[in-house]
């Protein structure tokens, strides 16, 4: 048995056995290992992990075969997922809708704890959005494995609700978005389309959803009929739950209001502390529960640098600390990584670190359709997170490989 610190992590965890302080688990998977309540999640202790060929072989309360032994400080999740990452690392997908763009956004957002993520497009040219994915592609194909998929966050926007959207670029959807859309399915297998119900129609979102698009709903100013008709098309996801939405009132619930009373649909929510106030988001986390609320970050190019503003489809964005502003003072994205979105989860909601980090695991891997990331389950990759008991990163393995360590300050 070795001991290891976070300073001496194991690099390569082919053939072993781990036994962290403590193991995220599932409460389908919790009974075997004593777990009882009505939590989704918690975080056991006594757990070996055997690691083979990159991949979970087994979970059990002891080794039962001689292979190197590893015990870990801290606790051991799965590495996080994140549906909607515009930028980090000085690059923004727009304007860097290249394989090394993306390359830079994975590494960067990899030492905050994300190991799977979609980039995502800002409302853009056709010719962006072709650019984009083919970058995505190309950066899958050179061993990128943190790309499962591509986000495109627009074009077909409410302008009433287009945030920091450029107006010149919001458009309905034709032929070529749908022929890229499939295109995106057919290379990477996840393709998620924010729209605005009230700009697409029933059958094309039924269209889209027949051709395995993740449709979510975002920067709408719809009723609640035409988003619950969306929703019935096939729309399973609501992108930034309260921003850029029609509100919930007493005789118009709005799109926040569909949101919230559709049990199966699943939302987004940023918790930086000011896109959305700690009572809304603790009233949605109460409706929609730790299963269907996952935590994102909208980062932007600034995330994890000092960069204080940047080009912005012919503006500039501002940064003030934590806080992203365009020059007519909206909220334009966040400079927020993934487990300060657990940490905030767990200060904001009052959830436990293990509902807080099945938000930004297992829920946003399930609304992707991914099956073999989000939990530690035999079978699944060995996409590990190892985290310090404050929930800051120790160390990250993709596919059984160490690929970072302790996450570098913010400041």
């Amino acid at each position: 048995m070795a001991d290891v610190g976070s300073n001496c992590l194991p690099e390569n965890l082919n053939d072993c056995w781990l036994n962290p302080e403590f193991v995220l688990v599932g409460a389908d998977d919790a009974s075997e290992f004593g777990v009882t309540g009505n939590a989704i999640a918690a975080l056991v202790p006594d757990v070996w992990l055997k690691i083979s060929q990159g991949h979970i072989e087994t979970i059990s309360r002891r080794p039962d075969v001689d292979l190197p032994q590893y015990r870990l400080p801290g606790i051991l999740a799965p590495a996080l997922v994140d549906t909607q990452v515009n930028g980090g690392g000085g690059v923004l997908i727009n304007h860097q809708p290249t394989a090394a763009g993306i390359n830079t956004l994975t590494q960067t957002h990899g030492q905050y704890g994300t190991g799977a993520l979609l980039p995502t497009v800002i409302s853009d040219n056709l010719a962006v959005m072709e650019q984009a994915l083919d970058g995505a592609i190309a950066a899958r194909q050179g061993g990128d494995a943190a790309v499962v998929g591509i986000h495109f966050e627009g074009p077909h926007l409410s302008l009433a609700k287009k945030g920091c959207h450029s107006p010149a670029l919001i458009r309905p959807i034709g032929e070529a978005e749908m022929t890229l859309y499939a295109d995106a399915v057919a290379a990477l297998g996840c393709c998620m389309v924010t729209l605005a119900p009230e700009t697409v129609e029933p059958a094309d979102i039924a269209r889209l959803v027949a051709l395995g698009v993740r449709v979510s709903l975002g920067h709408s100013n719809a009723d609640v009929a035409t988003v619950e008709a969306s929703l019935a098309a096939g729309a399973s996801g609501f992108t930034h739950l309260f921003n850029g939405m029609s509100a919930l009132q007493g005789r118009e619930p709005g799109m926040v209001g569909a949101a919230l009373a559709c049990p199966e649909a699943y939302c987004g929510i940023i918790l930086d502390g000011e896109h959305v106030h700690a009572t809304s988001a603790t009233l949605a986390w109460r409706l929609k529960g730790t299963r269907r609320l996952m935590l994102v970050t909208d980062a932007m190019s600034p995330t994890g640098t000092r960069e204080e503003s940047f080009e912005f489809f012919g503006g500039k964005v501002h940064r003030d600390g934590m806080v992203l502003r365009d020059e007519q003072g909206s909220l334009a994205g966040s400079v927020l990584t993934m487990t300060a979105a657990v940490r905030q989860a767990c200060a904001m909601l009052g959830v436990s670190a293990a509902e807080a980090l099945w938000m930004a695991t297992a829920t946003p891997a399930a609304f992707l359709g991914l099956k073999d990331i989000g939990r530690l389950a035999p079978g699944n990759r060995a996409d590990l997170l190892l985290l310090d008991d404050a929930l800051y990163q120790l160390g990250r393995w993709q596919a059984g490989q160490l690929v970072a360590g302790q996450e570098p300050p913010l400041d």
